[in-house]
């Protein structure tokens, strides 16, 4: 395997909540301890439910939050001790794509302006330069020359998902983070973009960490698979055999949440009760006993390592169960 272009241990955001005058600030652990490590040309999608963490963890790897705890290497280069200098220099190899296509792009400039923008602030390149390059980039993801000089009220979402990739590519990063890129579009341009997606990192070699709740879209997209809940990896590991057989009772409730394409393949059907926990109250002792068809009394008072099994990473202390294909 490659040297990986981002590599992260341990990683941890905690963030201090102010309670009133009287009162002691809270402490919230958004992310709790996560590694994970991505080569050129590979895709991690980061799974869960909205306030899992997913999106902290993405502002960390992008350098926009400084993490609490952890390590974060960039193409090998330390990213949390780095000095000013060597951080302007590491956001030109991770860039961002957001995930609404109708704010992440200023309405009064056009699109030539907007991918121009990284190239006037990061480069010495000339006018011309930046014009042709971003025309060039225009043409990568599929949209037209006379679509320089247009505004980006006049495209449709899918066209402006193109247009926050192109200015994500304008600096040639080596990792891109794409921040539940395909959400707020049609199920039909959902796809192209996808598709588009994989195009770009089969032909420039590109690293994703592909932030997402859906696992339909993961299916198409991701190498390896991170499920998190409340801030914890549930389950890390190679998407296949996530999908094929999962081993954490929170990654099976999500897969049979996820609509089958099979008609003929039998889901079981897992309904889970009661509520996410606060993170600023979490149980215990595992984060998801309070939800889990299958907890024992262990798992209210024992946190479950996260530990090797079956070629994947698991946090379960009954994971063992599940191996078994009738399990599924």
């Amino acid at each position: 395997m490659n040297a990986p272009v981002v590599e992260a241990v341990g990683l941890t955001q905690t963030y201090t909540i102010k309670r009133g005058l009287f009162r002691e600030p809270a402490r919230l652990q958004a992310v709790g301890g996560v590694s994970f490590a991505v080569a050129a040309g590979r895709t991690l999608a980061v799974v869960g439910e909205s306030g899992c963490g997913k999106s902290t963890l993405a502002r960390m790897v992008t350098l926009i939050e400084k993490p609490t705890q952890g390590t974060l290497r960039l193409q090998g280069t330390d990213a949390v001790a780095a000095d000013t200098q060597q951080k302007r220099a590491l956001r030109r190899v991770v860039q961002l794509v957001f995930q609404n296509p109708f704010g992440s792009l200023n309405p009064r400039k056009k699109i030539g302006a907007i991918l121009e923008a990284p190239l006037l602030i990061n480069t010495g390149h000339t006018a011309t330069e930046r014009e042709a390059l971003a025309r060039a980039m225009l043409a990568k993801v599929g949209l037209r020359p006379e679509h320089y000089g247009r505004y980006p009220h006049m495209f449709s979402g899918g066209q402006r998902q193109r247009i926050a990739i192109a200015r994500a590519l304008m600096l040639s990063p080596a990792l891109v983070v794409a921040d539940e890129p395909v959400s707020a579009l049609d199920v039909s341009v959902q796809a192209q973009v996808l598709n588009l997606l994989a195009d770009l990192q089969q032909e420039l070699g590109l690293a994703y960490l592909f932030i997402s709740h859906d696992l339909g879209v993961v299916r198409h997209i991701a190498h390896d698979v991170m499920v998190m809940y409340l801030g914890l990896v549930m389950e890390q590991g190679p998407k296949a055999l996530l999908f094929a057989r999962p081993l954490h009772p929170y990654t099976r409730a999500l897969l049979a949440a996820t609509p089958a394409i099979d008609a003929g393949v039998r889901v079981e059907r897992i309904v889970l009760k009661g509520e996410l926990p606060s993170p600023l109250n979490p149980p215990a002792g595992c984060v998801f006993s309070t939800r889990c068809p299958h907890a024992i009394a262990r798992c209210s008072t024992e946190r479950p390592a996260l530990r090797a099994l079956d070629g994947r990473q698991v946090s379960c202390h009954l994971a063992e169960r599940f191996l078994a294909p009738s399990a599924s």
